[in-house]
């Protein structure tokens, strides 16, 4: 049996700069926009990668939650500690200078980690956590 990761979510409270940070900044393919009663769902995922997506959606969409849970999502998101995304490079030095001549918010600057791994990190304009390894 094999089970693969077909699409994972993240929070995003601007629809139009979230194109634009993953379209533009990351390179992205957007592969889907959805509006409806006034939100939108958008679906981004690298070109070399058609089976993984990402689907950026509207935190007021989500069932079951009360508004106070719904304020505590986005000042979470606000500060970054709501949702994350873990992403990988060959060359991260070249990946973070790119990113960062795009004016995307910059979290910590490319270093070696002692379990291992170079990375670097920046937040997408909803907040979002993305941290990027080199591999």
């Amino acid at each position: 049996m094999s089970i693969r990761i077909h699409s994972s979510f993240l929070p995003q409270t601007d629809p139009e700069a979230a194109i634009a940070f993953y379209r533009d900044a990351l390179g992205w393919e957007v592969r889907n926009d959805v509006g409806y009663e006034g939100l939108r769902w958008i679906t981004v995922g690298p070109a070399d990668q058609p089976e993984v997506n990402i689907v950026l959606y509207p935190p007021a969409a989500e069932t079951g939650i009360t508004a106070t849970e719904r304020e505590t999502v986005l000042e979470m998101m606000a500060k970054g500690t709501f949702a994350s995304l873990v992403l990988a490079t060959a060359d991260v030095d070249a990946a973070f200078a790119s990113l960062e001549a795009t004016g995307a918010e910059v979290v910590q600057e490319p270093i070696d980690q002692p379990y291992g791994v170079r990375d670097a990190a920046f937040r997408d304009p909803s907040g979002n956590l993305l941290r990027l390894q080199q591999h």
